[in-house]
């Protein structure tokens, strides 16, 4: 029960909520650090093959990362209706949900594998002008493309288990993954232990190998904790028309968002494709820190999304909105005492990814000018998945969207092709839209608009409420 100061009005009950973020957000963020730690290992086993090597590898990982703008709207629909009907304890409710979104994750995953398998030339000549970066880029394409299918499917398992706070289960499972993909690198790129030297082509194949292990620990473990939900595979595909339309109605407007902005995200990686291969490989190493810390706090953003969601579909609103607020500053503040340490030790860090004279003033900027942006940025994600979280998938979806194709995109090109600006002022412009949209995010949190139940509880309580 919440406290009560001296006046009557109720007091925050801080520690609860802390305890809960905590057992929540933080086996979450270890195993996002872990996903993205692999990315990094990736770059610093690859970067000794030469700094094309490295442009290679980013410009392959902003591939992966359309493919997550193709997958993540299903997810973010899905960790709606698991953590909402978690908390309303409708089993049935989270099993239909989760055999939806594992199919519609699962046809995203089988057509970015294709593409990447059998297409490899094209995906590169999109991505690069540069021949000798296209090149290396296809022989990685090739193999990691099999990854993708294990990886998505890794990913649906892991949004089940992380929205019925099973959170422990994928951090294991990533570090495994991430544990089999440093050995199998070490042993396939640079030939160790009698075999072949493989160079990019072995990162790609321990990558593979990896993602079959992390799918398969999931499965091992919740097998033996006795996870109810997972193994009904009859309950995952009885669907009712009902079920059926409201699940598209709440992902629709979050997909839209995720490929739009998916798209918006190739365009800009494509523009920054042509500029020196020095800048280039300065930008793989860039996102690739980037990924680290935006991953880890990736496990705040879905903390907000199961401890709010579990609120508006258990009928407690107020404590939902409450809730929601002291996430969205207390992840903001977080990431910028993360963001000032990574720019301090930015020396050695650039150094052991390969970066030296142009490639590493470029990659000093880079990751100066994120520390402030990414404060703003954070923000802007939190509240957009505790909306989504709460029913509300439609106003962070319009308002990025309009953002990015009105006034990001068209700065982003006419610098880049128009005024022919140097490459820190079309970087600056790829972050230009983030100050205007937390501002009008944060009118319409306080107008507690976006709370939209899809339980029967949670509607009942909100006609009692606000």
């Amino acid at each position: 029960m919440p406290l009560k100061n001296k006046i009557g009005k109720e007091q925050f009950p801080w520690g609860d909520f802390l305890i809960r973020l905590a057992a929540i957000a933080i086996p979450i963020a270890l195993q996002n650090l872990l996903t993205t730690t692999a990315s990094m290992v990736d770059t610093m086993m690859v970067a000794p093959l030469g700094e094309k090597s490295v442009g290679a590898l980013g410009l392959c990982a902003q591939f992966s990362s359309l493919m997550f703008s193709g997958y993540w709207g299903f997810v973010g629909g899905g960790m709606l209706f698991f953590s909402q009907y978690y908390g309303a304890d409708d089993d049935a409710g989270i099993e239909r949900s989760y055999g939806l979104t594992w199919l519609c994750m699962m046809s995203v995953a089988f057509l970015f594998a294709s593409l990447a398998i059998f297409f490899p030339e094209t995906v590169m000549r999109l991505y690069t002008d540069k021949a000798s970066i296209q090149r290396i880029g296809v022989q990685y394409l090739r193999i990691v493309g099999f990854a993708y299918v294990l990886q998505v499917f890794s990913m649906a398992v892991s949004a089940l288990l992380r929205s019925t706070q099973r959170v422990q289960i994928p951090l294991i499972a990533s570090a495994a993954s991430v544990a089999t993909n440093l050995l199998l690198n070490w042993i396939l790129i640079y030939g160790k232990l009698g075999l072949p030297v493989m160079g990019i082509r072995g990162a790609a194949l321990a990558t593979t190998i990896a993602a079959a292990v992390n799918l398969a620990v999931l499965y091992i473990m919740a097998w033996r904790t006795g996870f109810p939900y997972l193994f009904h595979l009859k309950n995952h595909f009885s669907w009712n028309q009902a079920h059926v339309v409201t699940f598209f109605q709440k992902c629709f407007p979050i997909l839209c968002n995720e490929i739009l902005i998916g798209v918006g995200n190739m365009i800009i990686n494509v523009t920054l494709g042509r500029q020196p291969e020095s800048v280039i490989a300065a930008l793989a190493v860039f996102r690739t820190i980037e990924g680290l810390i935006i991953g880890f706090f990736a496990g705040f953003s879905n903390a907000a999304s199961v401890l709010v969601g579990t609120c508006v579909g258990g009928g407690q609103l107020k404590t939902a909105y409450e809730r929601g607020k002291r996430l969205i500053y207390l992840c903001s503040g977080f990431i910028f005492l993360v963001g000032l340490i990574l720019f301090a030790v930015r020396g050695p860090l650039l150094h052991a990814m390969s970066l030296s004279g142009d490639s590493y003033e470029a990659g000093t900027f880079f990751l100066g000018f994120f520390v402030i942006v990414a404060v703003i940025r954070m923000g802007n994600w939190i509240q957009n998945d505790t909306y989504r979280a709460s029913g509300d998938a439609v106003y962070g979806t319009v308002l990025e969207i309009v953002f990015m194709y009105l006034m990001l995109i068209p700065c982003v090109l006419l610098a880049a092709f128009v005024w022919k600006l140097p490459y820190w002022a079309i970087f600056i412009c790829c972050y230009v839209d983030e100050p205007i949209r937390y501002l009008l995010m944060q009118r319409h949190f306080y107008s507690k608009k976006w709370i939209k139940p899809v339980t029967e509880q949670g509607k009942a309580a909100l006609k009692e409420s606000f």
